[in-house]
């Protein structure tokens, strides 16, 4: 089995669009989404036009489900929200928080939480840092699949647990930060002869064009994120 995964789109179809064209040449068997689907200041209508139809496997991020509530004060959750048709937020209503593939467990952050990190602590300045093991491993207990798969964080890593489980982040499609990169993420998992191996992809796309639709939505301040991929989260979101 060879599938890959995709998380954190945010709303850039731009970067979707590189990424499943990628993707497109790497045999998978299938696309698993970890969330965060459509909230970003670029094109949320656009980027669900695109995932409804291709009906992969997805778990909702913190940011759908905020994406969809009405009383949400997050800017980009309500730039969001405003230009989704009916259909589209009844769509991401009805995402489970966690689902199982096969022998694969997806989640968005945690498996309790979508809005708690897995694989990373949160940021001290620019720097991001893999929790302890015994942090890392406790959020797994009760989870017999040998495949664990997050996102969340924007930031790829691939963590294989002393029992042979193997946890997985992709890093995110639509915004980069603290990466130094502006391409799009994804990742490839494999099982082969019994075991499952991961693999990082970076894919670059026209991201100046989709650092154009942020300002021209007025959110200036997504365009070094967008652009470089050196900034940090602060003031993207909120």
């Amino acid at each position: 089995m060879r599938l890959a995964v995709i998380s954190d789109v945010h709303g850039n179809r731009l970067a979707l669009e590189a990424v499943l064209e990628d993707i497109g040449r790497q045999s998978v068997d299938g696309t698993l989404n970890l969330g965060d689907v459509v909230s970003g200041p670029l094109a949320p209508v656009e980027t669900l036009d695109l995932l409804i139809p291709a009906n992969f496997p997805t778990v909702r991020g913190n940011h759908d489900r905020a994406a969809v509530d009405e009383k949400t004060k997050d800017k980009v959750d309500r730039f969001a929200r405003e230009r989704l048709t009916s259909t589209q937020r009844e769509w991401l209503a009805g995402l489970p928080a966690t689902r199982v593939v096969d022998e694969i467990f997806m989640c968005h952050g945690t498996p309790t939480s979508d809005t708690a990190p897995w694989l990373d602590n949160w940021w001290n300045g620019r720097d991001t840092t893999l929790p302890d093991e015994a942090s890392v491993t406790s959020k797994a207990d009760g989870l017999d699949f040998p495949m664990l798969l997050c996102g969340h964080t924007h930031i790829p890593r691939i963590v294989r647990l002393r029992d042979g489980r193997m946890i997985v982040n992709p890093g995110a499609v639509g915004l980069q930060i603290v990466r130094g990169l502006p391409d799009a993420r994804y990742a490839i998992i494999e099982r082969r002869n019994g075991r499952w191996q991961a693999a990082l992809h970076s894919v670059p796309y026209d991201f100046a064009a989709a650092a154009q639709q942020a300002q021209a939505n007025g959110f200036a301040q997504w365009t070094d994120a967008l652009m470089t991929g050196w900034a940090g989260p602060e003031g993207l979101f909120g």
